[in-house]
């Protein structure tokens, strides 16, 4: 899945509407995405994943009603607009949660229900959560919860992936078969992965790939083998 345009619309700390044209910075594959403290460079993934799946890329953010912009007015929507490309077609999912918003008579206000639309290619398009999620989890072959560990981990929860990882490693050095309890079920005999159709994607843990760093330090991941 490559994003090619994301638009922006009252949500997190961007007030109004923004647009950011992801296809002008070409197919390289590798951005850097930089600014100040709250200037929204994790709300930029929060929107992609709130897009898709309907939640923000971090567990710590999975309020919706944290969502919508306290610095929006209230004619101002709330959305959020992905158009992606995935293996040579053009998809546009577009979703808002609920919010208070103004009325469409008269002076007051009303709340404006959460919604999804998915776009396909041929201008074919679904609406409502409970037609598109599993439109789109069928598209890409992830679920939100891969989606989050494997394609967009959250700034600061990488760490709980790596640690299990390594804890698993440490079993195996001491000749336990089994993972420990708190090891996530997606990791199994050093591997991260999961099968959609005849598609099998992973992240292999080498040998050496996680190493217990001195006590009082961080520890580094090293490597990761994609296959």
């Amino acid at each position: 899945m490559r994003p090619i345009k994301l638009e922006i619309s009252g949500f997190g700390p961007y007030s109004g509407k923004t647009v950011l044209d992801l296809e002008a910075l070409g197919d390289s594959g590798l951005y850097l995405i930089t600014g100040d403290t709250g200037s929204g460079k994790t709300t930029i993934f929060d929107a992609i994943t709130y897009a898709l799946y309907g939640s923000a890329s971090g567990d710590n953010r999975a309020d919706d009603s944290l969502l919508r912009s306290k610095y929006s007015t209230l004619d101002t929507p709330t959305y959020v607009e992905l158009t992606f490309d995935y293996a040579g077609k053009r998809y546009v999912i577009r979703r808002n949660p609920a919010y208070t918003r103004q009325a469409k008579r008269g002076s007051g206000v009303a709340t404006q229900p959460a919604n999804v639309e998915f776009t396909y290619p041929d201008g074919r398009q679904l609406s409502g959560k409970k037609d598109v999620e599993p439109a789109v989890a069928d598209l890409i072959g992830l679920t939100e919860k891969q989606f989050k560990q494997i394609a967009m981990i959250a700034q600061g929860e990488f760490w709980s992936l790596h640690d299990s990882a390594g804890r698993l490693h440490e079993a195996h050095h001491r000749g336990h078969s089994a993972a420990p309890r708190d090891t996530p079920p997606y990791i199994q005999n050093g591997q991260l992965s999961y099968t959609s159709g005849e598609i099998e994607v992973g992240v292999q843990q080498p040998q050496d790939a996680v190493r217990q760093p001195p006590r009082g330090h961080k520890a580094v991941c090293e490597r990761y083998c994609l296959r």
